[in-house]
């Protein structure tokens, strides 16, 4: 990330995760499988703890506003308290996040029960987050010219805290001034970024958004945001069109 042009008067970077700092097989072939690998025996460890009575509560919220808005959802609802068969419950969450996964939705409640379940992974030494290793250096001397650093990604603010916490290269959790997820809004939204910098208590233009979807790039652009599309090894390929200014072509290796 040395290479990022940098508009002077930018005050704050704010980074996207995947593709950014974090390779995208990381999220894929660790995260992911981590997940359905240990769903079920997660569910079944936890089931009476308030923690995970919340989380599926949140998943059964999902469906119902799903079915309310006529949007695509697993086929069945979700009632923890309904059933004398515990295994048949479970099965039933199984069964909705596993759905959702595949689907590739990025709802709150999806995100809050990974997120739980990362953080016993981490905390246990079975996971390591993963990042580039111009990441840390640059984050370093952005902050020694008084950047503030952000975090801003679709995975919950506790599974970005882990990424950072239980990192490869340690504990880097201080290099980050805060973090937003959803509960803020869709990354593909502009109000989302109008009340980030509300959050921040900054203009949108002094803000500098780093991410590998254009997607994310043109709504944060269209709040008036300064961004820079990233272009990493294993990243999407970009179009002919997406190609321009605001490209920044980064190196791969991981930290």
């Amino acid at each position: 990330m040395a290479s990022v042009s940098i508009p002077e008067n930018t005050t704050t970077l704010l980074l996207d995760i995947e593709g950014t700092t974090t390779p995208i097989t990381f999220v894929k072939d660790i995260l992911f499988p981590y997940i359905k690998d240990h769903l079920e025996e997660y569910l079944s460890a936890h089931w009476e703890e308030d923690e995970c009575k919340q989380d599926v509560h949140l998943l059964k919220k999902q469906v119902e506003e799903d079915l309310r808005l006529h949007r695509a959802c697993a086929q069945h609802s979700l009632d923890q308290s309904g059933h004398t068969d515990e295994e048949k419950a479970i099965r039933e969450v199984v069964d909705n996040v596993l759905w959702q996964m595949a689907s590739d939705r990025k709802s709150t409640a999806l995100k809050q029960l990974q997120g739980h379940m990362w953080r016993a992974a981490y905390a246990a030494g079975r996971i390591k987050g993963e990042v580039y290793q111009d990441v840390v250096p640059s984050i370093r001397r952005w902050r020694r010219q008084g950047l503030k650093v952000y975090i801003y990604s679709s995975g919950s603010v506790e599974a970005q805290k882990l990424l950072f916490g239980y990192s490869v290269e340690g504990d880097v959790l201080d290099l980050f001034d805060g973090h937003f997820d959803t509960n803020i809004g869709t990354k593909v939204e502009s109000k989302s970024y109008v009340r980030i910098a509300e959050r921040m208590g900054c203009p949108p233009e002094e803000i500098m958004f780093l991410t590998d979807v254009t997607r994310e790039a043109k709504a944060a652009e269209d709040a008036g945001v300064n961004v820079a599309v990233v272009v990493r090894p294993g990243n999407m390929e970009l179009t002919e069109e997406e190609r321009g200014s605001n490209e920044c072509t980064l190196q791969g290796e991981e930290g």
